[in-house]
Formats: structure tokens, C-alpha cells, sequence
């Protein structure tokens, strides 16, 4: 069973939210929230699997929360709902930690599947969306060096590295490799250690960086 906290300012969206859940056998509401700031408090307190939140409330907003949820809770996944289709606002929900990011016109069927892919740690952003985040992040990086460098891998580490921007999960990765999901979680410990990274997801930004991602894999 996966608890899902919500989080938006609007009384109708997380009504038809908590309705939408209610048809799921295996997703359960365990609260929901106004704003960022009672969002934290609940977050604290019920430490729910996932977190569905809105990008725009009033005082703190979905990025900044996410940013804090990660400095204290990495293991829970947060999924930023929009209204908007902006660049920008994507990229910064990706470097802030989230998991996923939705536009509010996704479906009720996308949403649920979103839920469950990350709360088995992977990654999942609104189709629509995919090719803009992945040739915005070549732009920006183009010629960017620094400490994270794919030279410090071995090649199996790149291979796992490119699993994970995939969005497959440590059990996923673990069949396809013919190894143990233990074997698995050194190896991406050993990834984090060596790029100086604190998660999949700038695992899976450090990949789209780099190109690793084959055009069949996107």
C-alpha cells in the first residue's frame, strides 16, 4: 500500500484527487495540506510514501518544499503537479529532487501509474514533457566538466547509470543485469560516492548530461 499526502491550496483539486485514489486498491490518502508550510508539518508527521503536490501555492511554493523534504526525508518521493508547461519550472522541480512532475491535465490512470513508479524509485515525467527536459539539459551542459566526471566509472557503472535514467527501478535493473537488488544498491552507492550525487534523479540528470541515453532509450 502506498500513502500519498496532498498538498494544494484548492479544495477541489484534492477532493478529486483523494476521490481518484479511493477507486485504487493500493494507494491510500493519508492527509493533505493547503499550503507549503502545513505541508511540512504533515510531511513530518505521517511521513506518507509520496508526496503529490501543486508547484504554485501561497508563502512556499512546491520547489522550495521539495528542496526541504529532500534535506530531510530523501527517501520519500515527491511528485509536482502544474498547471504550466514552462521549461524553467520543469528543470527546477528536476534539480530540486523531485521524483515526478505532472500537468494537471494528466489522466487519472497516469497519475496512479506515476504514484507507483516512484515509489518503487524511479523517475516519471509527463510524456509530453520528455524530449523538452532532455535537449534543454544537453543545451545548458554542453562543455560542462567540474567534479562529476563519467571517467570515474567503471563500464558496468555506466550501464547502471543509463538503467536508472531509463526509470527502471533497483528490482528491474537487478533482472536485467542477472544480479542481486543488494549487488544493485552498492553499485549505485558507489555511483552517488563518485559524482557526488545524493539521488536517482540527478543520477538520471548526470546521464542526460553526459548523453548516455541511446535515441531508443528516450
Amino acid at each position: 500500500m502506498v500513502s500519498v499526502l496532498l498538498v494544494d491550496d484548492h479544495l477541489l483539486m484534492r477532493e478529486g484527487l483523494r476521490q481518484l485514489f479511493s477507486l485504487e486498491k493500493d494507494i491510500r490518502v493519508v492527509g493533505e495540506a493547503v499550503d507549503g508550510v502545513e505541508a511540512l508539518q504533515k510531511i513530518r508527521h505521517l511521513r506518507p510514501d509520496v508526496v503529490l503536490m501543486d508547484v504554485h501555492m501561497p508563502g512556499m511554493d512546491g520547489i522550495a518544499v521539495t528542496r526541504q523534504v529532500m534535506q530531510e526525508f530523501p527517501e520519500i518521493a515527491v511528485i509536482i503537479l502544474s498547471m504550466q508547461q514552462q521549461n524553467q519550472l520543469v528543470l527546477q522541480a528536476v534539480k530540486s529532487g523531485a521524483r515526478g512532475y505532472l500537468l494537471k491535465t494528466t489522466s487519472a490512470r497516469e497519475v496512479a501509474e506515476a504514484i507507483r513508479m516512484v515509489r518503487a524509485g524511479s523517475v516519471f515525467v509527463a510524456p509530453e514533457m520528455t524530449d523538452m527536459i532532455i535537449k534543454e539539459y544537453r543545451r545548458l551542459s554542453e562543455g560542462a566538466t567540474g567534479r562529476q566526471t563519467i571517467e570515474t566509472l567503471q563500464p558496468k557503472e555506466v550501464e547502471i547509470v543509463r538503467y536508472v535514467a531509463m526509470g527502471m527501478s533497483n528490482k528491474e535493473i537487478s533482472e536485467k543485469l542477472s544480479y542481486s537488488e543488494k549487488t544493485v544498491k552498492n553499485y549505485l552507492s558507489t555511483i552517488f560516492q563518485k559524482l557526488h550525487l545524493r539521488d536517482r534523479t540527478q543520477v538520471a540528470i548526470f546521464a542526460l548530461r553526459h548523453g548516455l541515453l541511446l535515441d531508443e532509450d528516450v
